[in-house]
């Protein structure tokens, strides 16, 4: 009888870590863009879709050794093409009334100059 508990205590413990460290550690993602600028809201880059069509990919953070390599804040890399490493984080906040609001958080974490 103690050794199933001992057991039962042990998946539990270990469903747990497992569970925590998968919440922690995030995919990365790849992106491939244009430079478009920094505004209020992040780093803004500009992708193409299947159909051609461009759209606008905002990133809110950027790791300090990818600023090192490119810094986006300046004008400098305007117009260049890049591949995009990020990850990816939605943030849960509850509003005055209750309801949850997902918000996304994109923070690029190494860049490739194309």
């Amino acid at each position: 009888m103690k050794t199933k508990s001992i057991v039962k205590i042990g998946v539990l413990v270990f469903s747990f870590l497992v569970l925590s460290i998968a919440k922690i550690t995030q995919d990365k993602e790849v992106f491939i863009g244009i430079y478009d600028g920094k505004e209020d809201y992040g780093y803004t880059f500009l992708g193409e879709d299947e159909e051609g069509d461009t759209y606008t990919m905002a990133f809110q953070n950027i790791e300090s050794a990818a600023l090192k390599s490119f810094n986006l804040d300046s004008e400098t890399f305007i117009g260049s093409k890049f591949s995009v490493t990020y990850t990816t984080k939605i943030e849960v906040e509850k509003d005055e009334d209750g309801y949850e609001d997902e918000t996304e958080i994109n923070t690029i974490v190494a860049l490739k100059k194309l």
